[in-house]
């Protein structure tokens, strides 16, 4: 999260991206909130899965490191309350019944922080949902990005640590290491559609990617992201549409 200078551009995540929080819909089905409950959504971006544990009858509170997703949430949804906060630091005064978490934990490179900040913020018996990219997630994307970065001699971005996609047996290891008790792993493959038939790559490059353009000229910026679409549009592109290739770590776990 704040490690990773990515700037969160809350129209674009709105009007094309709005996978990642319909995705997301089905750890709802998970995290079964409860009426009266008292719920925490870490990272919750623009607020809309937070506001469906809301219309659950569960009191729910979302953060967020970015501020613009913040406010944007704020601005959608007034009845909730919306705080900026990163995922390795945390505090709360009364702690959670429930944690949920979708598609963020792979922005915290500091995971072992953002893991006893959840586990600190759960009652005793208190369950963690959570899901984000796993081993090899967008490994195609990334790796032609990368080539194509580093050919123009951008190595410094190139060589850019921005997400961390652990295996399921690395994650689940750390939530055992700091006091969790896993009682569902999974990693998966998740081809994802993305929303714009002709820009579609380079659409995600924009909104997920920015940080490895730090310092790179606009038309160097624009011919690396259409040099990398067009490098894998043998693999991710099929039938006028473009794929990512995400794969998913799903987890749900209990602070014992």
């Amino acid at each position: 999260m704040k490690e990773t200078n990515t700037t969160w551009k809350a129209n674009l995540y709105n009007d094309k991206h709005a996978f990642v929080y319909q995705y997301g819909e089905g750890l709802i089905d998970l995290l079964t909130p409860k009426e009266g409950e008292r719920i925490l959504d870490v990272g919750c971006g623009s607020g809309q899965l937070t506001a469906k544990i809301s219309e659950l009858g569960a009191t729910v509170i979302g953060i967020d490191s970015s501020r613009e997703m913040i406010a944007d949430a704020k601005q959608k949804y007034t009845h909730i309350e919306f705080l900026v906060m990163d995922a390795v630091d945390f505090h709360f005064n009364e702690p959670f019944d429930a944690i949920l978490s979708n598609a963020v934990l792979h922005w915290v490179l500091e995971k072992e922080e953002a893991i006893k900040s959840m586990y600190r913020s759960l009652k005793a018996g208190g369950r963690l949902v959570a899901e984000f990219g796993g081993k090899g997630n967008v490994q195609t994307i990334v790796n032609q990005l990368r080539l194509s970065l580093a050919k123009r001699g951008y190595e410094e971005n190139a060589n850019l640590a921005l997400w961390y996609f652990p295996s399921v047996g690395e994650y689940t290891s750390l939530l055992e290491k700091h006091g969790f008790r896993v009682t569902l792993a999974q990693h998966y493959d998740r081809p994802t559609e993305l929303a714009d038939c002709e820009s579609g790559i380079k659409d995600w490059l924009e909104m997920f990617g920015n940080a490895f353009f730090n310092d790179v000229p606009p038309a160097a910026k624009e011919a690396i992201k259409s040099e990398v679409q067009q490098s894998i549009k043998g693999k991710l592109y099929s039938n006028g549409k473009w794929y990512a290739d995400y794969k998913r770590i799903r987890v749900v776990a209990i602070k014992e």
